[in-house]
């Protein structure tokens, strides 16, 4: 089994609403993000997918949250803007652009130092 792994990061706010309903202070963070993809064979040119194709597609996610409120965001209108959902929301839009034998096994992102999100789309 082959893996690889591609990172990306992005800078924006956002602020939880909590189980009780109050909403914790809007805050900053400078996050990370980490897709990792895994198959069990290389394709023709000796790889199981092209770093740039996947940086590229990262990228075009990334973009519209750079520099954002992510509450305000018609992706977030009907989710909180965590860690969680923001790595759901990149699974949700990586998987349908990379083909061939590799398989998304992981979208990480860390919110804060320490402080990790994954979510496994085939789990």
């Amino acid at each position: 089994m082959f893996e690889v792994s591609v990172h990306g990061s992005f800078t924006a706010r956002h602020q939880l609403c909590l189980p009780e309903g109050t909403w914790e202070p809007l805050h900053e963070h400078g996050w990370r993000v980490e897709v990792t993809y895994a198959g069990p064979r290389l394709n023709v040119a000796g790889v199981l997918l092209d770093f740039v194709d996947v940086e590229r597609r990262l990228a075009e996610i990334l973009a519209p949250l750079q520099h954002q409120d992510l509450n305000s965001l018609a992706i977030f209108r009907d989710r909180n803007p965590s860690a969680e959902n923001v790595a759901l929301h990149i699974a949700e839009r990586m998987a349908p652009e990379i083909t061939g034998a590799a398989r998304m096994q992981c979208v990480a992102v860390e919110e804060a130092p320490g402080c990790v999100a994954r979510y496994f789309p085939h789990e």
